[in-house]
């Protein structure tokens, strides 16, 4: 009987648009409890459980021919390394929890399950617009969960402390940031790097009136929602992931268009100027420190110092704290942790949750051979995409193109913003990321592994 129900087509495109809805929207409430774990099972664990029971079935008998493939075969790579690694840290290195070690593991494997759905969801391509609708709505309901938050104190729930990741439902203070229905404000706009590229280049695409008021809405509220998440890494990179995306529509005047309008937009909100220009200053502190230890090592002729001299009031210290925890705190911790063993690093949940850049968090938690898995993975994505572009054949046209276009831009923003934030392993995004992976690279390939 499970084998009839997962032939069915309509298993796979409404199971997508269940995820689509249910990740982003619902928020991480706990459900289960895990015994010495910082986070707990959720509704999305159940969730994409099931999709994995239907998924095995349906792939199972043509497991060989599906691992084949470049893409699959890089995640099939990535995901063994991973396993050695934390075996490595288990038994040699002892560097993890062995439960918790693999409950993170766990974790990696779950978040790309929803790749080979989108790979099979898409067969029919024309359920591409379906998947989009429900992506619209979707970004809709963000927004307005967010107006709630920041003007009618709706509840937050938050996972970026043991406390708050109870599910303790918090409310929205001056000066605070809003991350809407996902678990912070770095996770929303992650979502919004990968997603306003589609929504511009739906806009420059498409000719119907109607629709394009709608995905004007739909830009600017997501400009909005990427203001208040204020994070400035997330801009810098929505704006490369949109240039990246009209380039390739060969748009280049609505390079300046989205550039002039978004600026206009992001220099309105205080909160965003006040954190850039702590950037600055955070520069100017660390140069002055390095001019001070080079003139406190220089030679002079010795002074009298038998004489009383008043001490100076300390002046405060004024610095930027996410950079100098990046600084000062993570990246140094998962550098250690990789000189601890080069090559399979120190296992997954060595370096804590946190370390504010995905690739030393790769270095240091599986090491240069689990850095190579994902970016195997990455340059297999990146091949397929370029290969489609610059294909002698006609590349898709509308919607189609548009979609092709918004996630090599997106996934370009999303490229950038690893430099600064934990992206791949922010759950809500992450699903949702390999969903639209799974879409693109279907929509793409011809070679098929379902029958």
């Amino acid at each position: 009987m499970l084998k009839r129900i997962t032939q069915s087509q309509n298993l796979y495109k409404y199971l997508t648009a269940v995820i689509l809805l249910i990740i982003p929207l619902y928020p991480k409430f706990p459900f289960l409890k895990i015994p010495g774990a910082q986070v707990s099972a959720r509704v999305e664990d159940f969730l994409l459980a099931l999709a994995a029971l239907f998924l095995t079935v349906k792939i199972l008998p043509q497991v060989k021919k599906v691992f084949s493939m470049s893409i699959e075969s890089a995640i099939a790579i990535y995901i063994l390394i991973g396993l050695i690694s934390l075996l490595s840290a288990i038994f040699l290195t002892r560097t993890v929890v062995p439960h918790i070690g693999f409950l993170h593991w766990t974790r990696r494997v779950e978040y790309i399950i929803p790749f080979f759905l989108g790979v099979l969801a898409i067969k029919k391509k024309e359920n591409l617009n379906f998947y989009l609708n429900i992506l619209i709505v979707v970004s809709f309901i963000v927004f307005i969960y967010a107006i709630g938050q920041r003007y009618f104190y709706w509840p937050i729930i938050v996972t970026q402390n043991l406390e708050y990741a109870k599910g303790i439902a918090l409310r929205y203070v001056a000066g605070g940031h809003i991350n809407s229905t996902f678990a912070g404000h770095y996770d929303l706009a992650t979502f919004l790097v990968l997603i306003l590229p589609i929504f511009i280049s739906l806009f420059f695409i498409i000719k119907r009136l109607k629709v394009r008021i709608i995905l004007g809405i739909m830009i600017l509220s997501g400009l909005w929602l990427l203001i208040a998440s204020v994070s400035r890494i997330s801009i810098a990179s929505y704006l490369f992931g949109s240039t990246i995306a009209l380039l390739i529509l060969k748009k280049y005047k609505e390079i300046i268009i989205i550039f002039l309008v978004s600026l206009i937009l992001f220099s309105f909100s205080q909160d965003l100027r006040v954190r850039y220009l702590r950037i600055f200053d955070e520069a100017k502190r660390r140069l002055g420190e390095i001019s001070v230890t080079v003139y406190a090592q220089e030679t002079y002729p010795e002074r009298r110092t038998d004489f009383a001299t008043p001490t100076p009031t300390p002046q405060p210290i004024l610095e930027d704290r996410s950079s100098s925890i990046r600084l000062n705190v993570e990246w140094p911790r998962a550098i250690r942790a990789f000189t601890k063993n080069p090559l399979l690093g120190t296992g997954y949940s060595s370096i804590t949750l946190a370390t504010d850049n995905d690739y030393l968090r790769a270095v240091g938690e599986t090491g240069l051979l689990g850095f190579f898995g994902f970016s195997l993975i990455i340059i297999s994505f990146i091949r397929l995409i370029i290969s489609k572009i610059t294909s002698s054949k006609d590349m898709f046209s509308g919607i189609q193109k548009a979609f092709l276009a918004g996630m090599a831009g997106g996934l370009s923003g999303i490229l950038v913003n690893a430099l600064f934030i934990d992206v791949f392993e922010a759950s809500k995004f992450a699903i949702i990321f390999w969903l639209l992976m799974g879409l693109l690279v279907g929509l793409i390939r011809e070679d098929e592994y379902y029958e």
